[in-house]
């Protein structure tokens, strides 16, 4: 039998139609939703035209993932739940209680629509459920309901600062942590905006946002490790998708580096702070951390093999002009030049079937029909495809 790569996307993006959204709606908001609806205008250019449906054609979807070489995927969101002021992943926080009800409906519609979508594709489509944290027991409600509903894991929103809500390494939470433990559901966060302040309307607002957008993914990771919720939780399983890779061995080298101050009582002029972990924060993210890797360059890759081949999994970021759709093996030829199959394998599907509770047999068996040789991968890429988009052809 030829040998074929089984290819698990970490990172896919999906949602309703409005109209599909309403029908999973609590009929006690339809009417407000006929008036947002009336003045919503879409902001995004993958959800525009033919392009949209990708986002919720089940057929269309698996069609071309699998022409593209994949065979399952992760699914975060994507379109506009009633109610939200802009997609879900770059929203902030709601405000005011009337603001949380309204969009506290908007998500639970689309969980309702998401634990359907997933149940299309049995075993080899995982959802992540969405919740808010304005109120941790109506978080932890949800979590349930997800874990009830066949949704794999929670997509965890970040905290922007002065908001009112209580920040991610508050001791609050612990009971929410202690739900996904006990449910067995995995914390992914996903880069791109979700706990960003407001940059208000200046001329270099979008610039701002560029730049900043990764520092407020990444501070998740700190956050919750260094207040020590790996400590306390030491089963809880967080994920870091789409937020890059080349920052992390800085990253976890300072944070080793704060952890050995605290645990000597060496922390300068500010004095005694916080409380020393029981290890290191890089091994924690050596026991209980993964990252989604999206369309890594290959200096990504390179990053990869230093950190550790065995906490990254591979991303396509589909249905997303930036994704790799569909030069997915041109891709990987490029950024994994000279990788042995002993390398690409977990990092292309077994890690993410075994994070995120993937049917390995099911994804198996159609990979021996739409996954690429493990020789058409292994050959280097001589041309770039003049109309790829993704970062994975324009970085270096």
């Amino acid at each position: 039998m030829t040998q074929r790569y089984t290819i698990i996307s970490s990172d896919c993006h999906a949602g309703a139609n409005h109209a599909t959204y309403r029908e999973y709606l609590d009929p006690a908001f339809h009417q407000r939703f006929d008036d947002w609806r009336g003045r919503y205008k879409n902001p995004f250019r993958d959800l525009q035209d033919d392009t949209r449906s990708r986002n919720w054609d089940n057929e269309r979807r698996t069609r071309e993932l699998a022409d593209d070489g994949i065979v399952g995927e992760v699914v975060f969101p994507n379109t506009v739940p009633p109610f939200f002021p802009t997609g879900v992943v770059i929203a902030p926080a709601p405000t005011t209680h009337d603001d949380y009800v309204l969009r506290l409906a908007g998500i639970r519609a689309h969980n309702r629509w998401l634990s359907d979508f997933v149940a299309a594709l049995p075993g080899r489509r995982v959802g992540l459920g969405q919740l808010l944290l304005n109120d941790i027991d109506e978080a932890i409600a949800d979590v349930r309901w997800m874990a009830d509903h066949g949704i794999g894991g929670v997509l965890l929103p970040g905290v922007a600062p002065n908001t009112g809500i209580e920040p991610l390494y508050s001791p609050a939470y612990d009971p929410l942590w202690a739900t996904c433990v006990e449910l067995s559901m995995t914390v992914t966060h996903h880069g791109g905006g979700s706990g960003m302040p407001d940059f208000g309307a200046y001329p270099a607002s979008t610039v701002m946002y560029m730049l900043e957008a990764p520092f407020f993914a990444n501070r998740v990771f700190w956050h919750l490790t260094m207040s020590g919720v790996f400590d306390r939780f030491p089963d809880l399983v967080f994920i870091m998708t789409e937020q890059g890779a080349g920052c992390l061995p800085e990253t976890l080298q300072r944070m080793d580096s704060m952890h050995e101050a605290l645990a000597a009582g060496k922390f300068g002029e500010l004095g005694p702070s916080g409380t020393a972990l029981q290890s290191r924060p890089s091994e924690y993210f050596a026991s209980n951390c993964y990252i989604g890797a999206s369309f890594p360059s290959p200096a990504e890759a390179s990053v990869i093999r230093q950190v550790g081949v065995d906490r990254f999994m591979w991303g396509s970021d589909y249905p997303h002009r930036e994704g790799t759709y569909p030069y997915t093996v041109e891709s990987l030829r490029r950024s994994f030049d000279g990788w042995s199959v002993d390398e690409l394998r977990p990092l292309l599907g077994a890690t993410a079937a075994s994070v995120y509770g993937f049917d390995q047999a099911a994804c198996d068996a159609a990979a021996q029909v739409a996954g690429p040789t493990v020789d058409e991968v292994a050959a280097p890429l001589l041309e770039i495809p003049a109309d790829a988009h993704s970062p994975a052809f324009t970085r270096a």
